[in-house]
């Protein structure tokens, strides 16, 4: 095992008017589960082909324990790979498949045995080893492909997006097996995803990536609670947070006519135009007669236990997309209008124009 290093790492496509990845800084540690997370084109799996030695580093450096890799060829980084499709052998058995690696380094056949076996019996494919791909479902096939890379116990596990090509109940019960095999072998894993509940259930830290650069590096929980920008606040959260621009107004924000109470921290920042973060879950129903912000209800999503209860409100004469989370008590229904507030510990506060975090 090791640790991964990327120092100011860069990738610029020949023709291209700007780099794919303009210079990025991370630290992996030795162990450790990081999730690289952003929409398509974000540079996410770009960082990690560079990384398994699939793309060129333009200029800077990427370090894999105290090995400077920049320059070394992908079978030199004692890195395994699981891409988005299996590429599994048809013609071969899953037995064949996961020791064909071991085959070509020229592993003895009884330890090559051995380790195929181990890694069968820690994926629950032991019956399935004479089987060949076809005969396998979709979340087998994958499991084969991890088994795969599990046998060269490389020092680093690179994945991505190994679960797009799963349905969505295997991909929760699949995505849960990948965290639980990570933290039983303990190897440094580097996985691609732009499904952000995946990458907030699976890491142990969480990179979000927009346009080639990271936004914020932090455990899952703090990516939620505290997100450094409004690109990860509208980014991390299903659904995503509410996002409403406001005036600052003597220490509070103005929505229309409501005054949505702020941090003091962040309202003695507060000047012109901000933008309102509040998660569906820190509304709360009030009656009309309190003064809440109104919201107009187009759609209720009823999800059992609770509901999703999505409408808009005006704010100076422009319609604002609103999620609040209701209990399944709270009769509500499309066309209602529903007053909400919230309280100041719950609102997020960022500078429109520059859309960094104001609020502590």
């Amino acid at each position: 095992m090791a640790s991964v290093t990327f120092q100011k790492a860069q990738r610029w496509y020949p023709g291209a008017d700007s780099p794919a990845v303009p210079g990025i800084d991370l630290e992996i540690r030795d162990g450790e589960f990081m999730v690289l997370v952003g929409p398509s084109g974000c540079g996410k799996s770009t960082t990690l082909r560079m990384l398994a030695g699939l793309e060129e580093v333009t200029s800077g450096s990427i370090l894999i324990g105290d090995r400077d890799v920049t320059t070394m060829p992908p079978k030199d980084r004692d890195i395994a790979m699981v891409f988005q499709n299996y590429a599994l052998y048809p013609h071969m058995s899953v037995a064949e498949n996961m020791a064909f690696s071991l085959k070509m380094a020229k592993v003895d056949p009884a330890e090559r045995k051995r380790r195929v076996d181990e890694a069968a019996r820690i994926l629950g494919l032991t019956e399935y080893l004479e089987r060949k791909p076809k005969a396998l479902s979709g979340g087998q096939r994958q499991r084969v492909a991890m088994g795969r890379a599990i046998v060269r116990q490389p020092q680093v596990f690179c994945m991505d997006e190994p679960l797009s090509n799963l349905d969505a109940k295997m991909r929760v019960q699949t995505r849960t097996d990948i965290a639980k095999l990570q933290a039983d072998l303990g190897t440094t894993t580097v996985y691609v995803t732009h499904d952000q509940v995946e990458a907030m259930t699976m890491g142990d830290r969480v990179a979000v990536m927009n346009k080639g650069e990271i936004q914020q590096v932090d455990t899952p929980l703090n990516l939620y609670s505290r997100p450094v920008n409004l690109f990860v606040a509208g980014f991390i959260g299903s659904p995503q947070m509410n996002l409403i621009e406001a005036k600052a107004d003597n220490g509070a924000a103005k929505i229309g006519g409501y005054l949505v109470p702020v941090d003091p921290t962040a309202a003695n920042k507060m000047t012109g135009n901000i933008t309102v973060g509040v998660r569906p879950e820190a509304w709360r129903l009030v009656g009309a007669e309190d003064g809440g912000l109104p919201i107009s209800v187009t759609v209720v999503e009823e999800l059992g236990s609770d509901s999703f209860v999505y409408g808009s409100c005006d704010v100076e004469g422009t319609p604002s997309t609103v999620i609040v989370r209701v209990s399944a008590k709270d009769k509500v229904s499309k066309g209602d209008t529903i007053h909400v507030t919230t309280d100041p510990g719950d609102v997020h506060v960022f500078d429109t124009e520059s859309g960094l975090r104001l609020s502590e």
